[in-house]
């Protein structure tokens, strides 16, 4: 059976993502993607997708706004054009938002023509994904969002999202075909979102009872007689599907909770400080030894082998790092200034240093991308040594660099600063 990796709470934000950040989201997006199946395959690329922290510190990480629900439609509409042009890469993204969603069963019938994969069974598994999350499980969220992610391989991932606009929240729905017994039978890898009391999940295991108690109703008694014996339905088990969170198996482990705050702002809360120290201080350890070359290039410097090594924490990074997606938007900040303006510049120099190294290893000259690797090994091992600034003395230098990094926000370009920063 697939795993349940956990749930988190998503403010539902209106707005859509400007085109100067949606082209650059695409291109840091399928670059990490390369990064990752480089390092450790298509099948564990499609893991990362199902696990719900780390999917939210990707969108983090790309400058889109780390706490809220448009983080779902922004990584999956920048990964779906960017593996559109690279299909050496396996992978395809189909569906999205809205009547994207309902065009999924045709997409994904002509992905199979194209790989030689069953588009009749990979339909049936759209809809049947779409059905379960919007008819068996009663949440309160109305599905408006249904990514389909398909492998060559025939393995798949879906990240879909529904909205409750009486609490302005969202939760987020993961799948994976992998290890997929049932669709009706305790199917998730993960659902994201509010805790929103009891609910009604008829996948849950324990409602395996109503299931056949519904399906024997309708076969014996038709629909017309079905209302005045639904009372059966709870001493069929019913009331046990009603709960707060599913109790897991026996021994299974502990699965962590992200709740994603309403502020807009970062604050200390919502950042492990000691996981930042342990990164700026890699940056200025191995950045001079890795990036010696690099940091002779005009306009990069200290500030892109700090981004680096956040980006490099999300290729490399095992699940628990994910649990502060915020510290994740401290690279390339968000669209909305928080915590700061999005530093353009950094941004594309991470892209262009990423890629690099990516198109190295492809040639067999890892070195660049095995430099990248260090960087992450080495936050790992300075974090518990390692001291720096506070959170709000790291945000406010970013945002007095923020004019000489390119900072643009969906406000504008952030005004000229008197003074000069290094990047």
């Amino acid at each position: 059976m697939p795993r349940r990796a956990g749930s988190a709470d998503l403010p539902l934000h209106a707005g859509r993502v400007p085109a100067w950040l949606g082209q650059r989201m695409t291109r840091l997006g399928v670059v990490i993607t390369e990064a990752i199946l480089l390092e450790y395959g298509r099948d564990e690329f499609l893991a990362r997708l199902a696990h719900p922290f780390w999917f939210q510190s990707f969108g983090a990480v790309m400058g889109m706004d780390w706490h809220s629900s448009g983080i779902t439609t922004s990584v999956l509409a920048a990964l779906k054009r960017g593996l559109a042009a690279r299909p050496d890469l396996g992978l395809t993204v189909t569906g999205g938002r809205g009547a994207a969603s309902r065009r999924t069963p045709d997409e994904l019938v002509a992905v199979a023509e194209r790989t030689g994969l069953d588009g009749a069974a990979l339909a049936r598994a759209s809809r049947l994904v779409a059905k379960v999350d919007s008819a068996a499980i009663h949440d309160g969220f109305e599905l408006y969002l249904h990514g389909f992610v398909l492998a060559d391989t025939g393995d798949w991932v879906v990240v879909q999202q529904g909205m409750n606009d009486a609490t302005r929240t969202a939760r987020r729905y993961h799948w994976r075909s992998t290890g997929l017994a049932s669709f009706v039978d305790a199917p998730h890898a993960a659902i994201d979102g509010p805790n929103a009391g009891r609910i009604v999940n008829l996948t849950d295991t324990r409602a395996a009872g109503s299931r056949t108690a519904q399906l024997d109703l309708l076969a014996d008694l038709g629909p017309d007689r079905l209302a005045r014996e639904a009372i059966k339905l709870d001493a069929a088990g019913l009331a046990g599907a009603a709960t707060t969170a599913p109790a897991p198996p026996p021994g299974a482990p502990f699965l962590p909770h992200l709740v994603m705050p309403a502020h807009h702002d970062v604050r200390d809360g919502d950042v492990l400080l000691r996981r930042l120290h342990g990164t700026l201080a890699a940056a200025a350890d191995r950045g001079p030894q890795d990036f010696a070359d690099l940091l002779l290039v005009p306009g990069v410097g200290r500030r892109t082998v700090e981004a680096l090594a956040t980006v490099a924490e999300v290729i490399h990074g095992a699940p628990c790092r994910f649990a502060d997606p915020a510290r994740h938007s401290l690279a390339h900040g968000g669209k909305d200034r928080h915590p700061y303006p999005v530093p353009t510049r950094v941004l594309d120099r991470t892209i262009t240093v990423l890629k690099h190294a990516v198109a190295r290893a492809r040639l067999g000259d890892d070195d660049r991308l095995a430099a990248i690797r260090r960087l992450d090994a080495q936050a790992r091992a300075l974090e518990a040594t390692a001291t720096g600034p506070s959170l709000a003395a790291h945000i406010a230098r970013e945002r007095a660099a923020s004019p000489d990094l390119g900072g643009r926000s969906v406000f504008g370009w952030e005004p000229a600063d008197a003074g000069r920063h290094r990047r």
